[in-house]
């Protein structure tokens, strides 16, 4: 959610910092495909700009850069390149000339990415052509659309990024397979204008589809102790619409065997000034297993959770509630530790949801539309201090039974 309590819209979209500012652009998915932009000083608290940045409409993948005195973005209308100028970096964006083809053959494209790269000061706009090209092109100093300067050709990938680490460039890409998540991929070279790439090569476990994700930009945080690079990924829903969130990771890179994963935590920070990532350290663990179950759910064996036992076979009556918990007074995160097996049954085949102190319901689905398909769901509760919380969990939806859940975990710190 941004700092005005709205759903954050900007898919597709990278993060560019100025100064102690970051500048978030995306695509908002509720108003037409239009540029949106928020601004935020420590990554976590996103303030909405003078929201839209222009007029235009389906503009997808939206890229900021700046090659010249005036800020610009760049997209894709029409699956052709579209430029937006401002003399400031978040608002007053004018359409900037007409659409155009990519050089050197006119090519239209899909997705759009942005890389600066630091040895020439050079921006370069990469895209997924039509033709199963992933092409990297100089934007020259007047902003316009350049020469190309490199291409890959090893396969059918779009939603391009890149970054470079030891003077080795990596680009990563997703496979097309439309708003369903795949496996993304990893590819480097040695130079970037006319270097050729060596790859493709895994960057998060297999079967897990990129954390069900599709890369668009990767971040880099530049901070006093060390250098962070950050994966930006969208977690889209079935249509790539407003329920569509978001997947940020910490990625680490093996730079003697030329490697990059992806660190997946449920919860993670980075200080944006020593650049160095922590988790949360103190949490208070209440087991399923220990609490009160009502309806058809019980408890069972459960290889994955961590006592080898949960509760299962949930039907809509079933709840399970965890009585004394502990709470510090406000909102509080509390990890649920659940899993909806085969999630890719639909995303509405099973919806968790949760009370405080037999409050409102939370949908958890609604804030996270594949919640479940990972076995963290972090999620922000009004807890009173002391111990006489309850929190409540049950399911809802088509297959209510096909959820497990292990336990839950209030945050401390």
């Amino acid at each position: 959610m941004s700092t005005s309590g709205t759903k954050i819209d900007a898919h597709g979209g990278m993060v560019l910092q100025r100064g102690d500012t970051f500048y978030w652009v995306g695509q908002s998915a509720s108003h037409n495909e239009q540029p949106y932009m928020y601004t935020s000083t420590n990554l976590l608290d996103w303030t909405p700009c003078a929201n839209p940045q222009n007029a235009i409409q389906y503009m997808w993948r939206p890229k900021l850069a700046k090659p010249n005195g005036s800020w610009w973005i760049y997209g894709q209308v029409d699956r052709n390149v579209q430029a937006l100028k401002s003399s400031t970096i978040n608002d007053n964006y004018a359409v900037s000339g007409g659409k155009v083809t990519l050089p050197p053959n006119g090519y239209t494209y899909s997705d759009t990415g942005m890389f600066l790269d630091d040895d020439d000061q050079t921006w370069y706009l990469l895209t997924s052509a039509d033709h199963n090209n992933v092409q990297i092109n100089r934007i020259n100093a007047d902003g316009a659309i350049g020469d190309r300067v490199n291409v890959l050709a090893k396969g059918a990938y779009e939603a391009p990024g890149m970054f470079k680490v030891n003077g080795i460039y990596y680009l990563i890409v997703s496979g097309k397979t439309g708003w369903r998540s795949n496996p993304n991929q990893m590819f480097w070279a040695e130079k970037l204008v006319g270097g050729s790439w060596n790859g493709p090569y895994g960057i998060a476990p297999e079967v897990q589809k990129t954390y069900n994700s599709q890369n668009t930009f990767e971040l880099a945080i530049k901070g006093s102790s060390k250098t962070t690079y950050v994966y930006m990924g969208d977690s889209w829903d079935s249509k790539g619409g407003p329920d569509s969130n978001y997947v940020w990771l910490p990625i680490s890179v093996d730079t003697a065997g030329k490697k990059v994963s992806l660190d997946y935590h449920a919860q993670w920070r980075i200080d944006v000034r020593t650049g160095e990532v922590s988790v949360p350290a103190l949490k208070r663990r209440y087991e399923a297993e220990r609490a009160e179950v009502i309806g058809r759910a019980a408890v069972a064996e459960c290889a994955h959770c961590g006592t080898k036992r949960g509760v299962r076979g949930f039907s809509h009556s079933s709840t399970v509630t965890f009585r004394n918990v502990t709470g510090l007074g406000g909102l509080q995160w509390v990890q649920l530790h659940y899993r909806v097996r085969n999630g890719e049954g639909g995303e509405q085949a099973a919806q968790a949801h949760v009370s405080v102190n037999e409050g409102p319901v939370v949908n958890v689905s609604s804030l996270n539309h594949r919640a479940g398909w990972q076995d963290v769901v972090p999620i922000q509760l009004e807890l009173r201090e002391g111990s006489g919380n309850t929190i409540t969990f049950g399911v809802s939806g088509e297959a209510e039974e096909a959820v497990v859940l292990d336990g839950i975990e209030v945050v401390e710190d």
